[in-house]
């Protein structure tokens, strides 16, 4: 994932506006966490922590020896681990930006030198599509604040926007242990603890913005067998009046994803447009309740005073850590051109 013929990569600079240019959309990727809180979280908890890239070495061994991830030249904490989040959203920078032509701005909420970026008109004034990735812890506190949720109320009453909201997993709510033990060895990621539970942040924008959406479980796809490809999405391409699955018969690999379950009867108010098959081999609280798929990629039309889009669609589906194809970098251009 590491770039380095590519071009010269830039730091702690200030954000230069990009001017707005009929059907060439600008992108800006939000990750809703604190770097610092995450990064120093202590590595002796055993729950609701990133794992240190040292874990990860251990666990992916041999794909992270290569001399770009040795202690020399890589972080090797839970730093390194976030750091690889970034690397693994270059390509979809490529794609996109070879489409729009604007390069895709990247925004941290605390970033690594603590520096505080709320959700405001100096982020949202030149953006068309904001993605806002909520791989907040939820111990960390990471709230949308009333000024938050208004700007970007007032972000989406502007003609042409999207918001993609993507709040992660929500691995082992429950007190039951036994149950958490269930939910592990159905994803199967040793680097995912008994209890993970993330997107406070995103979980307060979506409240605040009135999304009948939460994010629940961490399921492990159904996938071909001996393979790590997936299952075809079901897909509603009746509700898809916009196409943004058009050639896009899968999204990527990742063990744990969300159910993003409704909390409305309102038919009219969300679509549901994929399902993901979900892997039914292996024991689930969700599957036990007769579930054979979840809920993966939903759109919510322009309505009333919001002109403006709202997708939900985990932040995995937007990286390359898990790998990647031709129908997932389709995805990428319809999001790009619709």
């Amino acid at each position: 994932m590491s770039q380095p013929n590519g071009p010269a990569r830039s730091y702690n600079h200030l954000h230069t506006p990009r001017k707005f240019t009929s059907g060439k959309r600008r992108f800006s990727v939000y990750w809703t966490w604190s770097y610092p809180w995450e990064a120093n979280r202590d590595t002796t908890e055993m729950d609701n922590r990133f794992s240190t890239m040292t874990e990860v070495r251990r666990v992916a061994w041999p794909a992270y020896e290569p001399v770009e991830f040795s202690q020399k030249m890589f972080l090797q904490g839970i730093a390194g681990t976030l750091e690889l989040f970034h690397l693994s959203i270059v390509r979809f920078q490529e794609v996109v930006g070879a489409v729009t032509g604007w390069p895709v701005a990247v925004f941290q909420r605390i970033d690594q030198a603590g520096q505080k970026l709320p959700l405001d008109e100096r982020i949202l004034g030149d953006t068309d599509t904001l993605m806002v990735f909520g791989l907040d812890h939820m111990l960390t506190e990471q709230e949308a604040s009333p000024e938050e949720i208004e700007a970007v109320r007032h972000f989406l009453a502007r003609e042409g926007t999207c918001l993609i909201l993507g709040p992660h997993h929500d691995v082992g709510s429950s007190a039951d242990l036994k149950e958490r033990a269930m939910e592990y060895a159905h994803h199967g990621d040793p680097l995912v603890p008994r209890q993970q539970r993330f997107g406070r942040y995103t979980r307060s924008l979506i409240k605040g913005l009135g999304v009948p959406v939460e994010n629940r479980w961490g399921l492990r796809p159904a996938t071909v067998q001996g393979t790590n490809r997936l299952v075809p999405l079901n897909t509603v391409r009746d509700l898809d009046t916009r196409g943004w699955l058009n050639g896009v018969p899968t999204f990527n690999f990742h063990m744990h994803l969300p159910h993003y379950a409704l909390t409305t009867d309102d038919p009219k108010a969300i679509h549901v447009l994929a399902r993901q098959p979900v892997d039914v081999s292996r024991p689930h609280p969700f599957v036990a309740a007769g579930n054979k798929e979840f809920n993966m990629f939903l759109w919510m039309p322009p309505a009333g005073d919001r002109a403006g889009d709202i997708l939900l669609a985990d932040s995995t589906i937007f990286t390359t850590l898990f790998g990647g194809d031709q129908s997932l970098e389709s995805f990428w251009e319809n999001i790009a051109t619709r």
